[in-house]
């Protein structure tokens, strides 16, 4: 993904996921990135990093979408995230939940 507003290294957290973005005129699939971190000292927050590659999208300017999320948050997410990909999952596999 050139011009990208978000470093993607070694520990990014997933990098190349397929992306959708959405609007009133269009809709465009995009390759993406997306990450978690927290700042390196005194953490107060966690913050969840979203980007498309903009080089797919004509229509949206390249940009990146950031959320700053409590400690409760997060851990509702990622429960959220869980249950969902169980759910995902189960029903690939055939299984009733």
């Amino acid at each position: 993904m050139p011009n990208r507003l978000l470093r993607v290294n070694a520990y990014t957290t997933l990098d190349l996921v397929d992306g959708r973005a959405r609007g009133h005129e269009f809709e465009s699939d995009a390759p993406g990135v997306v990450n978690v971190t927290a700042p390196r000292e005194d953490p107060d927050h966690v913050t969840l990093e979203v980007e498309l590659d903009g080089t797919e999208i004509d229509d949206l300017a390249a940009h990146a979408d950031e959320f700053d999320l409590s400690p409760a948050q997060a851990r509702t997410l990622a429960e959220a995230l869980e249950s969902t990909a169980d759910r995902v999952e189960a029903a690939q596999n055939g299984d009733d939940l």
